[in-house]
């Protein structure tokens, strides 16, 4: 049926207490609305439930329960998987839901989950304010901080989840409640990190600290044959530096901006973002610029948000993606020559590797403090492959997976859960570790019995 069907040539659906608005197949709209990041992914809704509040989302939970059909969230839409929709599924849509609201002298912001992070980012920034967010500005709040919360700030700050203090869920049976430390804090302790398993968080209230508005950011850039050297010496140096550097290495083609003749070919990158006083960044960068001086050096004094958007233009909304991660133990040479050597050849050249590094205040939370586990592993890398073409698609996703595969006698077993792809109950498991996922599993069955909430990287209830 065509998107351009007149809206009024369909019966409205009524559902009891809900005052937003709905789109299903054939409605003018509908085909936008349920595009997700991931290209690969087409899937069609039986609705879409565009809320306006939280009792709208209770509402629809409260409808797709008893008529039994399965329901999806879409915040951001982000998330590889496509889990925001299903095929004949309810999607309760979240995007209307945009609300922020700055504490500046309580360092606090109550965050609506329809946000992205540029929205949230832009709003905290008017306060030279900030807290651990997406490295991609279209990111969803929601998503990003319920399955911990990684980003350029997490050395300093921690991940977004371990910023936050409370937050307002809609249950599976389409009751509001608080959780916190102190009122439900099962449920708190397992929001953090353990996704969006456990009810539909509409309102996110997050500590914030003081960042920018003008950091030193930017990115270095050294062409594929310096690979090797570039990240032995970033291996090196990068956990022993100061905590105010975050920092990632990106293997990927030199995009627009980089001058010819890198431009295009593939390059290894260091992505930088200093948050501390501008003036001490460059000295806390000399000794691995003395390492590996770079053949481009664009890092410079510039806002905070704009060191937000770097990676934006190589993660456009609608390409076709297969991603997958691991969290390593260590990265000894061996592995670095294989990592630079496949890596800087890939089936597209707009596939990008991101090697990330721990320690920081992520290691200072106890490992029993939230849901995320292994929070003492010094790396971890996403592999996410991205292209255009469909008839690529088996390339780029055997690229992928054989890069994966070869780097996987150094990793932990574990995994970051956000940059975790469609693999299977065993990885979901492995991704938390036996003790933390029994528990996760206890707390489901206290909120979920019924496994309602399972479009995302599901965490079953206990038997």
């Amino acid at each position: 049926m065509s998107d351009l069907l007149a809206d009024d040539l369909l019966v409205p659906i009524a559902i009891p207490g809900f005052s937003g608005t709905t789109l299903r197949p054939g409605q003018r709209g509908y085909d936008d609305a349920r595009r997700v990041f991931n290209g690969l992914v087409d899937r069609r809704p039986s609705l879409i439930a565009r809320c306006g509040s939280d009792s709208d989302v209770a509402a629809v939970v409260r409808h797709a329960v008893a008529t039994g059909q399965p329901l999806t969230v879409y915040g951001g839409g982000h998330g590889v998987t496509g889990a925001a929709v299903a095929d004949g599924g309810i999607c309760i849509d979240l995007r209307g839901m945009k609300t922020v609201l700055v504490d500046a002298a309580e360092r606090t912001v109550r965050a609506s989950a329809g946000l992205t992070w540029a929205e949230l980012d832009e709003a905290c920034q008017a306060h030279g304010l900030a807290v651990t967010g997406g490295r991609v500005s279209t990111t969803g709040v929601g998503g990003l901080t319920l399955g911990s919360g990684s980003g350029w700030l997490e050395r300093a700050l921690g991940f977004t989840c371990d910023n936050l203090i409370a937050a307002h869920v809609v249950t599976a049976d389409g009751v509001q409640v608080t959780a916190s430390r102190s009122v439900n804090p099962d449920l708190f302790w397992a929001l953090r990190g353990g996704g969006g398993n456990f009810g539909i968080v509409t309102q996110f209230v997050l500590r914030l600290h003081g960042v920018g508005p003008t950091v030193l950011g930017g990115t270095l850039v050294y062409p594929a044959a310096q690979g090797g050297q570039v990240v032995r010496a970033w291996r090196d140096f990068v956990l022993t530096a100061p905590e105010a550097l975050g920092s990632g290495l990106v293997i990927t083609a030199a995009p627009a901006l980089v001058p010819e003749p890198l431009r295009g070919t593939p390059v290894v990158a260091v992505v930088v973002c200093w948050s501390g006083p501008v003036a001490q960044g460059r000295a806390a960068l000399r000794p691995f610029l003395a390492a590996a001086p770079p053949a481009v050096d664009l890092v410079q004094p510039m806002p905070y948000l704009d060191v937000q958007r770097l990676l934006d233009d190589a993660n456009p909304h609608g390409l076709r993606s297969h991603w997958t991660a691991d969290v390593f133990e260590r990265l000894p040479d061996a592995a670095v020559d294989l990592l630079v050597g496949l890596a800087t050849r890939p089936a597209s050249p707009l596939t990008q590797v991101l090697v990330l590094p721990g320690g920081g205040a992520v290691a200072r939370v106890p490992e029993e403090a939230t849901a995320f586990g292994r929070r003492d592993a010094p790396f971890s890398i996403h592999y996410q492959g991205l292209w255009s073409d469909p008839a690529d698609d088996e390339a780029n996703i055997a690229s992928v997976r054989q890069l994966a595969a070869v780097l996987k006698p150094w990793t932990t077993g574990s995994v970051y859960v956000n940059f975790l792809g469609d693999e299977g109950p065993g990885r979901i498991e492995a991704s938390y570790g036996d003790e933390h996922f029994a528990r996760l599993r206890a707390i489901k069955r206290d909120w979920d019995p019924d496994n309602v909430f399972r479009s995302s990287q599901n965490i079953p209830p206990a038997d």
